[in-house]
């Protein structure tokens, strides 16, 4: 999961952040194309948002291209389902992890001719 989206589960935690700023940032994760989580935490995350507030966040036609836009709809998070929301957040930060890794560096010309040389001779 992105920096950004972590961040806002964890000012969601800290009392800085309202649980509309949680729903929008995990539908920009799971619909926009977001390293989105796959674990119990992550699940349960967004199905207590599907849950408690359908409708909530809507796609809207994207101006900038292809693709849609994530956009918090008018009507507020019920506040009878916020303790469900904080349990849920919780469960998903200990499971995303705490730094985003970064990817493996590209193989340079001498890794990628040697793995050729090994391909060729073991084949």
């Amino acid at each position: 999961m992105s920096s950004p989206v972590r961040e806002t589960l964890e000012a969601y935690l800290a009392g800085r952040s309202r649980a509309d700023a949680v729903i929008a940032a995990v539908a920009a994760a799971q619909f926009g194309g977001g390293a989105g989580g796959n674990g119990d935490g992550w699940r349960r995350l967004v199905d207590v948002i599907e849950r408690a507030a359908p409708g909530v966040v809507e796609l809207a036609r994207s101006e900038a291209g292809a693709g849609f836009e994530i956009k918090l709809a008018e009507r507020p998070f019920p506040e009878r389902y916020e303790g469900e929301l904080r349990g849920a957040v919780q469960a998903a930060l200990r499971e995303l992890p705490s730094t985003p890794s970064a990817p493996p560096p590209a193989p340079g010309l001498m890794r990628r001719l040697l793995g050729a040389i090994q391909r060729f001779f073991s084949a």
